[in-house]
């Protein structure tokens, strides 16, 4: 366990030690009106942007201009291919192999692709289970899919809530509904890391538990991809998709990453929605060839994807490929750590962080909920430089992403709460 110390002299020898300091110089930090660094602790909603993004996607509107249509072979980076220059890299962020990744479309869009694939009802068995507080999209989507396949989405949701008074899920009681009611569920459908608190949950415990009784199993690890160590391959999960504007900085809106299993590789039996991008690529532009499906992720592909946007994905994993997640994890622990000392040492009359205080149970989010207090503390944190996220009812979210925040960062997001409180 880390020691720290209170004061801005602690903070910064920390930041002097610190290995990846480095790289908060290749970021565009948000500035106030003075021309002042903003305290940016939202990474976990949208990521900074690389200074190395607009050199990436100028490289492909410089083709497009010369090249016109031939840019599709005869680009620096070939489009038609360009999907394939990203896998390696994104695959080793979320710890899969690279046949089981694809980035593709976006996160709802994915979510809905995979469940037409692994969400298989029948008259008895139809249910889905989600923890009581899924992000609203998956909320969504979930519902939709139950009425698509004429159930009631409210007979149709099994909800995993924590105990009575908690906020956290408690694996015991997950135990419990599969106990009594896995002969109903089809599908387990869980945030990897939850919005709200930032419990990060154990993927291949809840995937081994959800095998054992018959159910298929999927995550959205939105919040997960590029802030923890995910392991999908070994989690042995069905499926997961994740968007890649938060941790993974590639632009407000941007494509989105999908797993699925390599025991799923090759199976023709799945039902999916096809178009000609999942089809056999040396056959592809035959044109009138039978569909031949890909194998592994790109077999879930649609249609040709957007350039601009891969190109902007591709400038961020470059930066992840370099630094590696072990180290982003290894300072993750210690910028979060250090905001929970500091915010510990207000006093639990003062505030109460409700993520989980073991450090391999979170990312770098911590969500804290400051006593007595309503949406116009967060008004007021604005008004002093610090960019954090309001989740109602009463908690700020707090994220200190280790690609550009520093301990002093953190150090001065503290002594601005103090004084607006």
């Amino acid at each position: 366990m880390d020691t720290y110390k209170l004061g801005l002299d602690f903070a910064l020898e920390l930041d002097k030690k610190d290995d990846l300091a480095k790289y908060r110089q290749q970021f565009y930090i948000p500035k106030d009106t003075n021309g002042n660094d903003l305290i940016y602790m939202t990474g976990n909603s949208l990521g900074l942007q690389p200074k190395s993004t607009k050199k990436h996607i100028d490289q492909e509107l410089e083709d497009w201009a010369n090249l016109g249509v031939e840019g599709h072979f005869k680009a620096k980076n070939p489009w038609l291919h360009y999907h394939e220059f990203l896998t390696k890299q994104m695959a080793d962020i979320v710890g899969a192999k690279p046949i089981e990744v694809i980035v593709m479309n976006t996160l709802t869009v994915n979510l809905h692709l995979m469940m037409v694939s692994f969400y298989k009802p029948s008259k008895t068995r139809y249910k889905i289970l989600i923890e009581s507080d899924a992000f609203p999209s998956d909320r969504f989507a979930v519902e939709s899919q139950l009425q698509h396949h004429g159930f009631s989405p409210k007979e149709g949701i099994i909800l995993w809530k924590p105990k009575q008074g908690e906020t956290l899920l408690a694996y015991e009681d997950l135990e419990e509904i599969l106990k009594n009611q896995s002969n109903e569920i089809a599908l387990i459908l869980i945030g990897g890391v939850n919005y709200y608190t930032g419990q990060y949950f154990d993927l291949k415990r809840i995937t081994e538990l959800g095998h054992t009784h018959g159910c298929l199993v999927g995550f959205d690890c939105a919040h997960g991809a590029g802030n923890v160590k995910l392991n999908l391959h070994n989690s042995g999960a069905d499926f997961a998709i994740w968007c890649s504007y938060k941790y993974l900085n590639s632009g407000p809106g941007s494509l989105a990453g999908c797993f699925v299993h390599e025991r799923h590789a090759n199976r023709k039996d799945l039902n999916r929605f096809t178009g000609w991008w999942s089809h056999n690529k040396t056959t592809r532009f035959n044109m009138r060839d039978e569909f031949d499906q890909l194998p592994g992720a790109e077999g879930w592909q649609l249609s040709n994807p957007p350039i601009l946007s891969m190109a902007a994905i591709k400038a961020s994993l470059d930066i992840f490929n370099e630094v590696g997640m072990d180290a982003l994890v290894e300072k993750s622990k210690k910028l979060t750590g250090y905001l929970e000392f500091l915010l510990n040492a207000l006093g639990e009359n003062v505030v109460k962080i409700i993520t989980p205080r073991n450090s391999n149970e979170r990312g770098c989010q911590l969500s804290i909920q400051v006593i007595n207090a309503d949406k116009k503390l967060h008004h007021k944190l604005t008004e002093a430089g610090v960019v954090t996220d309001w989740r109602e009812p009463d908690v700020i979210r707090c994220a200190p992403v280790p690609l550009y925040n520093s301990f002093k960062d953190v150090y001065n997001l503290v002594e601005r709460l103090k004084d607006v409180l």
